[in-house]
C-alpha cells in the first residue's frame, strides 16, 4: 500500500518511468531493424554474386560448345558499343 501511496503522490516520477520505458523500447526496435537491414542487404548482394557466377558458367558452356555467348541485360555497355562501332564503320 505504500507503493500505491507513493505512486499517487508523484506522478512525475511514473512519466519518467514511462519515457524511459517507451526510449528503451523504441532503441530496440532500431537496432533489429538495422540488423534486419543489414541482413537483406547481405543476401542481395549473396544473390547478386550467385547470378553473376552463374552466368559466367554458362558463358563458359556456350564457348566449350562453340556458340558465341550473347552479353547478358547487365553486362557492362562495353559490348554494345563495339557492336555500334562495328555498324558505323560498315
Amino acid at each position: 500500500m505504500a507503493k500505491d501511496g507513493h505512486d499517487s503522490e508523484d506522478p512525475n516520477q511514473s512519466t519518467v518511468d514511462m519515457t524511459n520505458f517507451v526510449q528503451n523500447l523504441l532503441q530496440q526496435m532500431q537496432s533489429r531493424f538495422q540488423t534486419m537491414s543489414e541482413s537483406i542487404i547481405s543476401k542481395i548482394d549473396e544473390m547478386g554474386n550467385r547470378i553473376d557466377e552463374l552466368e559466367q558458367s554458362i558463358n563458359d558452356l556456350r564457348t566449350e560448345m562453340g556458340i558465341e555467348a550473347s552479353p547478358s541485360p547487365s553486362a557492362p555497355l562495353k559490348p554494345k558499343e563495339e557492336s555500334k562501332s562495328a555498324n558505323d564503320s560498315a
